[in-house]
């Protein structure tokens, strides 16, 4: 059965775009960001068309075989790889990249899902117009894997999540039909809104393969800070008096721990980052004007000059030059990397009431040194919308790999119990794949649980799209 899978797919997408262990080596595809799973497919197939990703889907769909779609390999909860039965195929979007249309008066742009996601950004720039969506993987990372993740990033807090960056979709079901929603509409009253429904179900419900999303002006100015803050609660204070003096030209607020921060100046020393040794705490904003630099620079000093009067921040600089600017912003992506040349760690991508962070932070980080001795704590993230990427690294003088194995169980009891009580939730912006499938059963609403389990079995009812993800 296999075969004759193998030879319909070929006859399909061509049988260059059918790729087999036997003539190519597939581990791009079988392994995860993390290198937390290594799958087993049985081929990879690479259509070049919406009319033959239908077409594959419905090969499988007759051969009785599951399939994988996949971006751009990026995710960090293993919900893009295959499984180890040798059975699954793996759907490649990467082919399907082109920017099929841009609105300049609409505001709008249209492309396939195999579109990288800074490709995108640049295409956008290039109409004098703006894509707001940025994360650190936005070099490889694709349209189609943001939209089926709801991807989040460092602008949510002015933007919103991809969800709000997108109007419409074009979708192939679980059967091999299209559904053709590429509408650039923002006013569509027309029942049930389905660009919602696979926004966020990672390959679960369809397979996403262009989408129409949202362009805005560029700001006539940006501007970047760097301050130190003396604690959490001080960051979050910080963020209200921003927020109050900036209002919707504050485009980023990101806050990184002293211990995230050593890691960047011990494994990258020519980053050269600030301010990190003499606070706990350091917070990264971006002022966004849509006057131009003069008032953005006034309207940033004049927020920090208040904020040291009022203690909550020690020291502060601001980017004189769009290079230094963006040598702060390196600084903040490059958390994710340093930590990984320390070692294996346990990754946690949570989201709380801003309000709650600083107690949160206060009661989890004390729970944690008592009942591992040693432990190290690298928390990060997007505080102006709540998401902090609250990671636990093992003792310094501890095997990574053995702590991993050893204490990922409890640890994520820990956290997770803690981010329920605080009212938060255990998956902010990367989705729950295949790595948070199990604890979505005790920290997801039942009633919401068992919505989710008749939707997926309505549309899916084999079963065949991305099983083993999101929902058991």
């Amino acid at each position: 059965m296999s075969g004759a899978l193998l030879a319909t797919l070929r006859e399909v997408v061509g049988a260059a775009h059918v790729l087999t262990r036997d003539t190519h080596d597939l581990s791009a595809y079988e392994r995860d960001w993390r290198q937390r799973a290594h799958g087993h497919a049985l081929g990879v197939v690479r259509p070049g068309s919406t009319a033959e990703v239908a077409a594959v889907v419905r090969a499988c769909a007759a051969h009785g075989a599951s399939l994988v779609p996949q971006g751009g390999n990026t995710g960090l909860v293993v919900g893009s790889v295959p499984d180890g039965s040798g059975t699954q195929v793996v759907l490649s979007l990467q082919r399907m990249n082109a920017v099929r249309a841009i609105d300049r008066a609409n505001l709008t742009m249209t492309v396939e899902a195999g579109c990288v996601l800074q490709s995108v950004q640049q295409a956008a720039e290039a109409e004098g117009l703006l894509f707001p969506l940025s994360l650190a993987a936005e070099g490889s990372c694709t349209i189609g894997g943001n939209l089926a993740t709801n991807a989040g990033g460092t602008q949510v807090l002015r933007y919103g999540n991809a969800r709000e960056l997108c109007l419409g979709l074009e979708v192939v079901t679980p059967e091999g039909e299209v559904w053709h929603g590429l509408t650039g509409l923002r006013k569509d009253n027309t029942g049930y809104d389905l660009r919602d429904l696979f926004v966020g179900s990672e390959g679960t419900l369809g397979v996403i393969t262009a989408a129409t999303l949202k362009l805005f002006p560029p700001p006539a100015a940006r501007l970047t800070a760097w301050a130190a803050v003396p604690t959490l609660q001080s960051a979050v204070d910080l963020l209200g008096l921003a927020q109050q003096r900036l209002a919707a030209g504050l485009t980023g607020f990101e806050v990184m721990g002293q211990f995230a921060l050593s890691l960047v100046d011990r494994h990258m020393p020519p980053l050269r980052v600030p301010l990190w040794r003499q606070s706990p705490y350091c917070v990264l904003l971006e002022n966004s004007d849509s006057e131009g630099e003069d008032h953005a620079r006034t309207q940033f000093e004049g927020l920090l000059e208040a904020a040291i009067e009022r203690g909550l921040v020690s020291d502060a600089v601001v980017a004189e030059s769009i290079a230094q600017a963006r040598g702060l912003w390196h600084i903040r992506e490059s958390i994710p990397l340093a930590q990984a040349q320390e070692g294996l760690n346990i990754k946690h991508d949570i989201s709380l009431p801003v309000s709650r962070i600083p107690a949160f932070c206060d009661e989890t980080d004390a729970r944690l040194a008592r009942e591992i001795p040693g432990v190290r704590l690298v928390n990060f993230g997007h505080l102006g919308d709540g998401n902090l990427h609250y990671n636990v690294q093992a003792p310094a003088d501890e095997d990574a790999k053995k702590f991993l194995q050893t204490q990922e169980t409890r640890v994520n009891q820990l956290v997770f119990d803690a981010v329920a009580r605080y009212d938060g939730s255990i998956s902010a912006e990367h989705g729950v794949g295949s790595l948070k499938v199990e604890h979505l059963a005790h920290f997801k609403d039942p009633v919401a649980l068992a919505l989710m389990r008749r939707i997926k079995q309505a549309i899916d009812p084999h079963n065949r799209l991305n099983p083993g993800r999101v929902i058991q």
